[in-house]
This record gives structure tokens, C-alpha cells and sequence, in this order.
């Protein structure tokens, strides 16, 4: 029997070993999309405990605790102790196996406190003792975490009317990692809800300096902002859609919807649907003018459980995966801006895995020979970023586009010990890479390729596609 998270977890095979240990481990980690507190990073942020790192915002975990049987008190409460919580998490892991949660929390364990001591309730208030005994020190603060892990520029994720002080502070202060902004202007386009909409403008109003009555009004605050964003190094945009938008409009129809919700009045689906069309275009254009990357993550179906929204608000673990028909509006959004000559570098995130063969050949579609892999096929997003997730991510993209122009993984996340999922992806790369060598499939007389697509993938595609 196998040791349990020994130096070659998941890596099956000799060739995957080699791959691993002597290519992929070594490359620096280019975190292009997560959700730190840029805060934290500014002020090199020194955690209380390992409940404040590991639960503070994890709904990963809160979901696993609630199907658990956890009381809410356990996960999101404010009347309970960084150890009671700790303890329930605890209780929860041992029923957590296999589910991609077990591996994160203990090759978390393992390489940020050197911990190889499975976690349960036998042994919860040691590693309790023995991570918050560490976390004290400065060797595990904010920044000295992201040093631990090797980490060479990360892309928070920012709305347009941030002040981005905690980037310029990081820059200034000389930190060595590059902390980039990344452009995420879902506000603007989210006209569902009037009230909240206008409350929006008058902040961007108020951050840009322009006063907005109009729609070329909120054009020309967003060009600020977008500006002004670049100059603080921004190279991504980011969009956080249920489904793509590509409705027919005329610039007469946007600027009535805009009157129409600025005013207050509650806007028709099909007005909804046009002004987030229009609005996808607009931001498309800005991204391609500046040369930046467009991302966007598609297909959530959000805040499920209304009882618990109002309660704890959005990002609490209440979200699933979403079943929309999308492909058509995708292809006649890319069209569009390919046919105009406005289409920025682009990574396309699906959350449901019946799409992963149409985003793969929608990206085919739109490669245009100017930039390898111009039009990417995500990385396995948020429910998908798991190992099922990710070999079906890869080889779906290795059967239909080019695996070895792939940016590669990302964490996605908030937490400053989430780094490991690097290497739990490299892990499975490099594993499905070597069994294709040691079975035949692959040449042994092209391992020099192989060797070079492995360390592409972890980090030379993502600094050379990015600009960094």
C-alpha cells in the first residue's frame, strides 16, 4: 500500500515523477487570478490563528461543515471561539474523503507548517497548537507566505472604483512579488436592480470625476478608471457572468435603458440582456486597445438559498454549478469583436463540465496566428478545480486545441495557504503527461518536448502571455 501524501502523491509513474520533481516543482508561481486582500499584502498581514487563514472566508469548507451537520454558529457566527470553530472543521475532514478538501488541507498541513499528521479529532487541538505557534512568528506572515511558495506576481481582483491603495502601497514598499490589479466591472453592468445601480454610478461618478446624467457619461467614467487601472499595472479584466450576451441594439436603445434605470424604473429582460450586450462590447474594446487580457467565468448559478443570502450576503458557499445555453451567444459576442478587429487575448472559464468540448472549439475558432493561444480554454473553475476537473480540463484540451500553449492554474482564491493547488495541478499534469510516455503514446525521443511543455505550462506561457 502506498504511503499517503509521500514525495510522489499522484504521480503514477516513473516518467511523471521526473516530470514533477526535476521540471514542474521548480517553476515560480504566477497566481493570474485569486481574490487576496490586497490589504493583507500591503501591511504583510500577521494571522491570529489558523481558523482566521483557513475558515475566515473558505466556503469550501463551510459547505463541507454544513452537509456535515455543523451548526451556521460553527462556520460564519461571531458567538463562537477560533477553536470551537477549528474542532468542527476538524470532525468534518475525516468525512471529506474524496472529496478534492482532504488533499487541499493536508498538502496545505504539509507545506506551509511541515505538518504530515492526518487531521481529525484525535489529533485537532495539536495542529491547532502547533499552526498558531507558527503563525505568531514573522516567518508566516502575508508576504513571507507567498515567498514559502515561491510566488512571483499575483492579479487580485478589483471593481472599477477601487482606490488601489494597497497595490501602489505594495509597490512602494519594494515587496519583490508584483501584486497586480485585475479590472472587474461586473457593477456596472448589473442593471437588475435599479436602486443598487444608481448607488453604483454615484460612486464611480465620485472616483472619476465625471458627472454622469448620461450614458457616454458612464462611458467616459469606466475609460477613467480603466486608465487608470493600467497605469497601476493592470493587464487583466475580469467578468463574472451566468451566461454570454450578445443581443442585436442600437446606441439609441442603450441610452434609453440607461435613462430608464438611472431614473429607477425596473428594465424588461430583453432591455437587461441588451444593455449587458452592449456593455460586454464596450469593455471588450478597452481591453483590446491596451493590449490586456479579457477573462470570463461563466455559468454560476448564484445565491441559491435566499433565507441564507439575506442572512450572510453573496460568496458564502450557496452558489452551484448552472445549466445555460450559451454557445451561440459566446460565438456571436467573439464574432463580433473579431469582425471589428477588437479582440483582445481571452480566457474562457466554464463551471459546468458538459461545456468543456464546446468552449474548446469555440476557441479554435477564433485563433488568429498573431499570438500563440490567443483564445484560451480555462483552467478547471471553482466545483472543476479539483483532479476530475482538471484531467478533463487537460484532456479536453489536448484532444481539441493545444495543451502546450495553456497559461496554466490559477488558485482562485482568498486564502494566503491555497498556493498547493499549483502543485496539485502539476501533480495531475505531469501524471497524465508520463503515462502517455510510459504507455506508448508519447515518443520516449520527444522527452526534451515534453520536459519544456511541462515547464511552459506552469509558468513560461502565463509571464510571456501576460506581459510580466
Amino acid at each position: 500500500m502506498k504511503k499517503f501524501m509521500d514525495e510522489n502523491f499522484l504521480l503514477q509513474t516513473q516518467t511523471a515523477q521526473e516530470l514533477y520533481h526535476n521540471h514542474a516543482a521548480k517553476m515560480p508561481i504566477i497566481d493570474y487570478h485569486c481574490h487576496l486582500s490586497p490589504k493583507m499584502v500591503a501591511e504583510d498581514h500577521q494571522f491570529t490563528s489558523i481558523t482566521e487563514i483557513w475558515l475566515g472566508g473558505d466556503h469550501y469548507k463551510w459547505r463541507a461543515m454544513r452537509a456535515n451537520g455543523v451548526a451556521e454558529r460553527y462556520c460564519t457566527g461571531n458567538d463562537t471561539s477560533d477553536w470551537e470553530k477549528f474542532e468542527k472543521w476538524a470532525e468534518t475532514v475525516p468525512y471529506t474523503l474524496r472529496n478534492p478538501l482532504y488533499h487541499w488541507t493536508h498538502l496545505e498541513l504539509k507545506t506551509a507548517f511541515g505538518i504530515e499528521k492526518v487531521l481529525n479529532p484525535t489529533t485537532a487541538r495539536e495542529i491547532f497548537d502547533e499552526c498558531n505557534a507558527k503563525l505568531a512568528t514573522p516567518e508566516y506572515s502575508a508576504r513571507n507566505l507567498m515567498r514559502r511558495y515561491h510566488v512571483e506576481a499575483v492579479c487580485t481582483t478589483d471593481d472599477p472604483t477601487d482606490s488601489l491603495e494597497y497595490h501602489i502601497a505594495t509597490r512602494q514598499s519594494g515587496f519583490e512579488i508584483k501584486m497586480l490589479p485585475t479590472w472587474r466591472p461586473d457593477k456596472a453592468m448589473a442593471v437588475e436592480h435599479p436602486a443598487e445601480f444608481r448607488t453604483y454610478m454615484e460612486k464611480l461618478s465620485e472616483v472619476s470625476g465625471v458627472s454622469i446624467h448620461r450614458f457616454d457619461d458612464m462611458v467616459t467614467a469606466l475609460q477613467k478608471r480603466h486608465d487608470f487601472f493600467g497605469e497601476q499595472g493592470c493587464k487583466l479584466s475580469d467578468h463574472g457572468i451566468e451566461e454570454f450576451y450578445a443581443e442585436d441594439y442600437t446606441d439609441k436603445e442603450i441610452d434609453s435603458i440607461f435613462n430608464k434605470v438611472y431614473g429607477g424604473k425596473p428594465l424588461t429582460c430583453e432591455e437587461v440582456r441588451k444593455f449587458k450586450s452592449a456593455m460586454l462590447v464596450i469593455f471588450g474594446e478597452m481591453d483590446a486597445e491596451t493590449n490586456w487580457t479579457q477573462q470570463f467565468h461563466y455559468g454560476a448559478l448564484r445565491n441559491n438559498n435566499t433565507k441564507m443570502f439575506k442572512l450572510l450576503g453573496a460568496d458564502t458557499g450557496f452558489d452551484s454549478i448552472g445549466e445555460f445555453s450559451t454557445a451561440t451567444a459566446m460565438s456571436k459576442y467573439l464574432d463580433r469583436m473579431n469582425s471589428e478587429g477588437k479582440l483582445a487575448k481571452t480566457i474562457l472559464y466554464n463551471l459546468n463540465p458538459c461545456a468543456n468540448e464546446v468552449v474548446a472549439t469555440m476557441a479554435g475558432n477564433f485563433q488568429d496566428g498573431s499570438i500563440p493561444g490567443k483564445i484560451q480554454f480555462g483552467s478547471g473553475w471553482w466545483f472543476l478545480d479539483q483532479k476530475d476537473g482538471m484531467e478533463k480540463q487537460i484532456n479536453t484540451l489536448s484532444l481539441l486545441g493545444l495543451l502546450s500553449r495553456f497559461v496554466g492554474m490559477l488558485t482562485d482564491s482568498r486564502s494566503f495557504l491555497s498556493y498547493p493547488r499549483h502543485e496539485y495541478f502539476r501533480r495531475t499534469l505531469c501524471n497524465l503527461l508520463g503515462n502517455d510516455v510510459e504507455n506508448g503514446e508519447i515518443p520516449e525521443s520527444e522527452m526534451t518536448r515534453v520536459r519544456q511543455m511541462v515547464e511552459d505550462i506552469c509558468y513560461n506561457n502565463a509571464k510571456h502571455f501576460f506581459n510580466f
